[in-house]
């Protein structure tokens, strides 16, 4: 099995493959592919790197099968290694995890558009929108209501670490980057996340790269 991502401090949705892959407990090569960089265009259409119907990243290649979509990944994963590492047993609990997951794999729009994933940065004085201000609270009360209804277990949204704590892990990033304030259990939830092994191994490595995009230095809303 081979994963291609893109950069460690940009790539949201490369975050979540990597991690998803990590909980499968599966052995796989990683490949990044610098995103925007001088082969993007070149690279993408190649066969034996990022998919060719999508041009997008994660990509898992494993054998014939090809699956470029971060929860996607989730759940051919979850196919191969069983449901309970990924989402919890009970029906009532699992039911809350998908929906949460489902809502963040296709919601939060503004919150996403003005605050793009950058792992190394951190913004003073960022400036919000009402409508990303929405998706703030949105999040926050999922994430409380996981914790107060199904996370006795453990510090993770459903007590042990699952989908919903892989999808929401880069949420997690652009709330530290744009000094984000959050409640007491929001705080300990976070910190939980951020020195998690997986996590901090994807940060030291984002720290270490060389790339920049300068369209996501600059986001819309940071401080003047």
């Amino acid at each position: 099995m081979k994963l291609i991502v893109g950069n460690k401090n940009y790539s949201s949705w490369s975050l979540r493959g990597w991690l998803a892959m990590k909980q499968s407990g599966l052995h796989f090569e990683e490949i990044t592919v610098p995103l925007y960089g001088e082969d993007w265009e070149s690279r993408k259409k190649q066969t034996d790197g990022i998919a060719p119907s999508s041009g997008k990243v994660p990509v898992l290649w494993d054998g014939e099968a090809v699956v470029w979509d971060s929860l996607a990944i989730i759940e051919y994963l979850s196919d191969k290694v069983g449901r309970e590492r990924f989402w919890p047993k009970a029906d009532d609990a699992r039911a809350f995890a998908r929906s949460m997951v489902a809502e963040m794999h296709s919601g939060y729009q503004a919150l996403r558009r003005e605050c793009p994933m950058n792992v190394r940065r951190r913004v003073d004085g960022w400036e919000i929108s009402e409508e990303a201000r929405g998706d703030i609270v949105r999040i926050l009360t999922l994430w409380a209501e996981a914790r107060a209804r199904f996370g006795k277990g453990g510090p993770y949204l459903f007590g042990t670490f699952c989908a919903a704590d892989i999808i929401y892990a880069p949420v997690v990033s652009r709330f530290m980057t744009y000094g984000v304030g959050v409640p007491g259990f929001a705080v300990a939830y976070m910190e939980a996340i951020w020195t998690h092994e997986w996590m901090q191994a994807w940060v030291e490595a984002a720290e270490a790269e060389e790339w920049v995009i300068e369209q996501w230095e600059a986001p819309k809303g940071a401080g003047k």
